[in-house]
């Protein structure tokens, strides 16, 4: 199947969480009987709750399983999500640009730049600005980042100094950030810029990337399943 195939933007949103499930099965071969205990656990649960309703025997029989059949499939879902986000995760470990696969699930009032520096060794820094403020994202070999980053860091610095810049390294080494809580883990750096001033830097750093060649990641189905869950299964 070709990556246009596999574009959310060209889905509907049945076959996105189609191909989300395919993706996950493929992964977690446990995942749809987990889901199938969630349901019957969690619709067990909302049939037990609606019965115990006062109301006559067919009526409260009838509501009993609605609240059932809701309840299972709010259960099964949440799953799902969790369970597919977690097989995402799993797929895109150790693959270029995955960090970047990552931070594409960040929500509103996060701007993702990917490759904003890179090395003839694929190493690569991306630029995340949000709340709190320029992040970095280092994926690669730890030394050869460390040269790469103090050099996004001053040009950064050079045209945003009144903004506070934040380095992060993606990785399961000490002092690196494992892959599945990069993005909680950016989260997590604070509020330090309030979204009028996010407008401002974003513009400073226009003239900034003006002068890079722009180098694209290699596409794929990965990359796809985590824009559709991050549409339709978003996990917290």
């Amino acid at each position: 199947m070709s990556d246009t195939q596999l574009d959310p933007s060209t889905m509907s949103r049945r076959r996105q969480i189609i191909e989300t499930f395919k993706m996950t099965k493929q992964v977690d071969r446990a995942a749809p009987w987990w889901m199938l205990g969630a349901f019957l656990l969690f619709g067990g649960i909302g049939f037990g709750i609606f019965w115990l309703l006062p109301g006559s025997g067919t009526i409260s029989l009838v509501f009993s399983i609605i609240g059932g059949l809701l309840l299972g499939f709010l259960g099964m879902m949440i799953v799902f999500s969790r369970r597919a986000q977690r097989a995402a995760y799993a797929r895109l470990e150790g693959q270029v640009g995955a960090g970047a696969r990552a931070l594409s699930m960040l929500r509103r009032g996060w701007r993702v730049e990917e490759v904003v520096g890179f090395t003839k060794q694929q190493d690569m820094v991306h630029r995340v600005v949000g709340p709190p403020g320029i992040v970095l994202v280092g994926e690669g070999n730890q030394h050869r980042l460390r040269q790469l980053m103090a050099s996004e860091r001053k040009k950064h610095e050079r045209v945003a100094a009144d903004f506070p810049v934040h380095e992060v390294y993606v990785g399961s080494d000490e002092g690196q950030v494992p892959l599945p809580k990069l993005v909680r883990h950016v989260q997590k750096l604070g509020r330090q810029v309030k979204p009028a001033d996010q407008t401002d830097l974003l513009q400073r750093l226009k003239a900034l990337d003006a002068q890079r060649p722009k180098v694209p990641l290699p596409r794929g189905p990965v990359p796809t399943s985590m824009k559709g869950m991050r549409g339709n299964l978003r996990g917290r």
